[in-house]
């Protein structure tokens, strides 16, 4: 929380920190929060969600177009059907929808400001599920669930942008919390940009960390790297993971599955990725590369992963293919030969970067006045600012595990330890 102000991104962390305070000055800014809540109508309230007492119930705050929860739907499909039998249903579109209702973890409720995100989410989740398109300061009463999930906006955190610390954006993760506190789920992840680490020298992090504690939660967090999980990307965010106090599970971050160490799997590349793309990629943002642009590389090899992927089509990284940069100065870069022969990642290539599937369909607002790139552009925020499918899977893992001993009977007969060994297969 921001105790106290004074000019510009000033921050005065508490020293020696009583638990009791931290909670009692949270717990005043909820009330403070729910109070305005409050205020509002009853028009947005929804009566009915299509909860199910056999699944982890999922509500979904700053959803986007659901990388998050798709990673961890899958995550719940990998525990009941086993990973080999996952890899092949998510081959196909219909496949993947007629075995969907089989994961542990059932969403029913999302919320998002951005509408082109929203439009996607619809084209890929069920039509059960509950979307809800406003401002979270404006929600009154969060649906009862077991697990919360969310990417809380982080503009003021950000390595790449502002960095004010009394940026009031940067305190709607105290929403993340109020619903917390409504709902009292078992588990709850939080996701971020590597930025928040070192925001006010750690001691931002540390008091949100302090705050999510404070609403009864065992709190670990960890800054981990997409690459590391088989996601053909050079991507570190921090996640950020809740058990409620009562409920006896010691949740521990996944190891790498990949990397160069000896007994991983290979990082996954380029080429791995996309090269089969590359004589029908599809659409991408064009048009010519500013000075900014060109004041570092963008092009990577095909035998390395991606540079992150960002939320803006102009920002998009270059292709691979062609001639590599070339360096003329600190902060200068060329492209060799004439620019029409370098392109940027199209819209296809970057979906693929961010693990989604082929098959997951981008809203870009069937908006006909607009021009090509401010189409594309609308998709291009939508697959930058998820969290990569895979990257979510792995996360998701160790509480789908937990999900399974708690829910024996979602497969009938079968057994705890024969789920438990087709979750546990790696698969190749």
């Amino acid at each position: 929380m921001k105790i106290a102000v004074r000019g510009r991104a000033k921050f005065r962390p508490l020293k020696d920190y009583d638990k009791a305070k931290i909670k009692e000055l949270l717990l005043d800014k909820i009330e403070e929060e729910q109070a305005k809540a409050q205020k509002l109508s009853n028009e947005d309230q929804f009566d009915v969600f299509d909860r199910q007492a056999d699944k982890m119930n999922v509500v979904s705050l700053f959803s986007g177009c659901g990388g998050l929860d798709l990673g961890f739907e899958i995550a719940g499909l990998d525990a009941t059907l086993g990973k080999t039998k996952t890899e092949q249903v998510l081959k196909s579109q219909s496949d993947f929808f007629k075995s969907r209702h089989k994961s542990l973890f059932h969403t029913i409720y999302t919320n998002d400001m951005f509408k082109e995100a929203n439009q996607s989410y619809s084209l890929n989740f069920p039509k059960t599920i509950v979307q809800h398109e406003k401002d979270i300061r404006k929600i009154k009463d969060f649906p009862s669930c077991d697990i919360v999930l969310g990417g809380f906006p982080c503009p003021g955190f950000s390595e790449a942008g502002p960095r004010l610390i009394d940026d009031e954006r940067n305190f709607l993760y105290i929403h993340f919390i109020r619903c917390l506190i409504q709902t009292k789920p078992s588990f709850f992840v939080a996701e971020n940009v590597k930025g928040l680490l070192t925001l006010g020298k750690g001691e931002v992090a540390k008091q949100i960390i302090q705050d999510f504690e404070s609403a009864g939660y065992r709190v670990k967090y960890k800054l981990v790297n997409a690459r590391d999980y088989g996601v053909p990307q050079i991507r570190e965010r921090v996640f950020i993971v809740g058990v409620r106090e009562d409920i006896d599970f010691d949740y521990q971050f996944p190891d790498p599955t990949h990397g160069d160490t000896q007994g991983l799997l290979p990082f996954v590349t380029l080429q791995d990725a996309i090269y089969d793309l590359k004589d029908n990629p599809g659409d991408w943002y064009e048009g010519s590369f500013s000075p900014m642009y060109l004041s570092r590389n963008r092009k990577k090899n095909w035998s390395d992963q991606s540079f992150t992927i960002q939320a803006s089509g102009r920002q998009a990284p270059l292709h691979p293919g062609g001639a590599p940069m070339e360096k003329v100065h600190a902060d200068k870069w060329i492209l060799p030969g004439d620019e029409s022969q370098h392109r940027r990642l199209s819209v296809s290539e970057i979906a693929r970067i961010q693990t989604f599937p082929d098959w997951f369909l981008f809203s870009d607002g069937n908006n006909t006045t607009a021009n090509k790139n401010g189409r594309l552009d609308k998709i291009y925020k939508q697959i930058g600012n998820a969290v990569p499918v895979e990257l979510a899977r792995a996360i998701a893992a160790p509480i789908a595990k937990w999900s399974l001993k708690n829910f024996q009977t979602i497969q009938g007969n079968r057994n705890y330890s024969e789920q438990l060994n087709l979750f546990e297969e790696t698969t190749v």
